[in-house]
């Protein structure tokens, strides 16, 4: 699924992507690109029915939002003060996964973000 998340960051770019990770028992089991309303390579807005059909989508499957992606195409994979502030409490706790393409190897890290509040978080990749 990270492999997923990298190509839509690629196909993206120079533009941010974004999209849903649905999990269950805080295990990812699929990733739901949303489109990015905003067409912006500095921030992501989700399209907005789009965001809410893939919510519906997962609810209805007895799923959970595991996370909430998006990729950097010009700077770290870490959040920046756009990302805080869109970090919403409504979606519960998921991860924030970011994907940075701005190198040839992307790299892609996962944070918390509570009130405001960022730490990283471990991104367990299996085979």
């Amino acid at each position: 699924m990270v492999d997923e998340m990298v190509a839509h960051a690629r196909e993206e770019a120079p533009n941010e992507c974004c999209g849903i990770v649905a999990a269950s028992e805080g295990r990812a089991v699929a990733v739901h690109r949303v489109a990015n309303a905003a067409r912006s390579p500095f921030r992501y807005v989700m399209e907005p029915m789009e965001q809410f059909r893939v919510q519906d989508e997962i609810e209805e499957a007895g799923l959970d939002l595991g996370a909430i992606y998006h990729s950097h195409t010009r700077s770290d994979p870490v959040p920046s003060q756009t990302d805080i502030n869109l970090a919403n409490p409504l979606f519960g706790d998921p991860l924030y996964v970011i994907v940075g393409v701005k190198a040839a190897e992307p790299d892609v890290r996962a944070f918390r973000i509570v009130d405001g509040q960022v730490s990283e978080a471990t991104l367990e990749i299996e085979d």
